[in-house]
């Protein structure tokens, strides 16, 4: 049996790789997504007030950002395995431990970093990397969508869940209960264990010759070279502004035109329910058309739907028209986002340099989840948020567009290095 039969006899069936992919970031991003949910009674049980509470996710924001490149490059060297098993282990302690936290230094340990953490290592950025290798490459694009599209089912199951367990359970057996959901995800690190190889251009020289893989420092420093890369990074930035602020502050939206909070729920689950659609167009768009024209207009047409939004009369369904299109571009972003890392410096290192866009994503949600708040503070309306929120868009979709969207063959070690 041949080097190429042995690795594909080695290999799971691609169901089974999208299944616990999808799986595990179903149960960890589902998880995350709830916690506000559990916000108002962590605040009566602490008595440390609705600002430090809310300082907790915000921490947790960043710490998702910020673990995700770490793991991706443990990833890169070692395999997906380790870090799913300490992530989704990380995610269901803080989530079970939350609930016995008295301070906000308690909050900001378990659902800051143990949580957010977790859900960093057992992310996308390691996820999609697992699943570049293990399927083929005329399938990846879709592929992404289905990993993609688990965060976004996770989103729209565990909510309903959540607040059904709150509801006969008592808020803190059931945020605990939510905890131990996610160890259903373990039994993913094994369909998901296969080690890194070097990609078929990163190792083979200008003659085809064999030679080493770039160390993954050297391989970031010649990305973030690229003014491709840091356009990429710019453009994500925007998207987790988007994202961070309607989830945070879509709720008091609804509340200051005087509307009913079922409108702030359906707005919410439409959200996650139009995101599916989203991604797995997402997924069949990458295949057909080039991912930087894409992103452009994905950009594009969520300015247009803020603007849209902001002159249209503020009735229930305009809400729920607004949540469905913002929905439908929501984290379609991300499967070109990662196609576009993987044509720019190759499959090796994908989790690593998909993780440092990502967490410059996180960045852009932990400001547009403070600032939203900040402008409601001096203004009394978000006017001036959702402005900023079109200005944004705007310029994600104009600095995509210069993108070079080609392979690059990394420059390769010498030998004598």
């Amino acid at each position: 049996m041949n080097s190429a039969a042995r690795s594909a006899a080695a290999h799971p069936a691609v169901w089974l790789v999208l299944v616990a992919a999808a799986g595990t970031f179903a149960l960890t991003m589902g998880t995350r997504q709830t916690m506000g949910l559990f916000l108002g009674d962590l605040n009566t049980a602490t008595g440390v007030g609705i600002a430090n509470v809310s300082l907790a996710f915000a921490v947790g924001q960043l710490c998702w950002g910020i673990t995700q490149p770490v793991a991706g490059a443990i990833a890169d060297r070692h395999g997906a395995a380790p870090m799913l098993l300490l992530g989704c282990a990380l995610v269901a302690v803080g989530t079970f431990v939350t609930p016995w936290m008295g301070g906000t230094l308690g909050l900001i340990v378990a659902i800051g970093l143990l949580a957010a953490g977790g859900a960093g290592m057992a992310g996308p950025s390691v996820l999609m990397a697992a699943v570049a290798r293990l399927v083929p490459e005329s399938r990846r694009g879709i592929a992404t969508a289905v990993v993609s599209a688990g965060g976004s089912i996770g989103q729209f199951v565990m909510a309903p869940l959540a607040g059904a367990l709150i509801a006969g359970l008592g808020w803190m057996t059931a945020m605990q209960v939510l905890g131990l959901l996610v160890l259903l995800a373990l039994p993913a690190a094994w369909v998901l264990r296969a080690r890194p190889a070097a990609s078929p251009t990163a190792g083979l020289g200008a003659a085809g010759t064999s030679a080493h893989p770039l160390p993954v420092g050297q391989a970031l420093r010649q990305a973030w070279a690229l003014p491709s890369y840091r356009l990429l990074a710019a453009g994500f930035f925007t998207c987790g502004f988007h994202v961070a602020f309607i989830a945070t502050h879509l709720p008091g939206v609804v509340a200051s035109c005087v509307l009913p909070t079922e409108v702030a729920a359906w707005s919410l689950a439409l959200i996650g329910l139009f995101n599916i659609f989203g991604s797995f167009f997402a997924g069949w768009a990458i295949a057909r058309w080039r991912s930087k024209r894409l992103l452009s207009a994905l950009y594009g047409s969520r300015a247009l739907a803020v603007a849209l939004f902001l002159l249209a009369p503020k009735t229930e369904l305009t809400f729920l028209v607004f949540a469905a299109v913002i929905g439908f571009t929501y984290l379609s972003t991300v499967p070109p986002t990662v196609a576009l890392v993987a044509k720019l410096q190759g499959a090796t290192y994908v989790a690593t340099l998909f993780g440092f866009v990502m967490l410059a994503h996180q960045v852009g949600g932990f400001l547009g989840a403070w600032l939203g708040g900040k402008a409601f503070d001096w203004t009394g309306s978000y006017g001036w948020m959702w402005y900023a929120d079109i200005a944004l868009a705007l310029l994600a979709a104009a600095v995509n567009w210069p993108i070079r969207e080609q392979r690059l063959r990394p420059r390769l070690v010498a030998a004598t290095a």
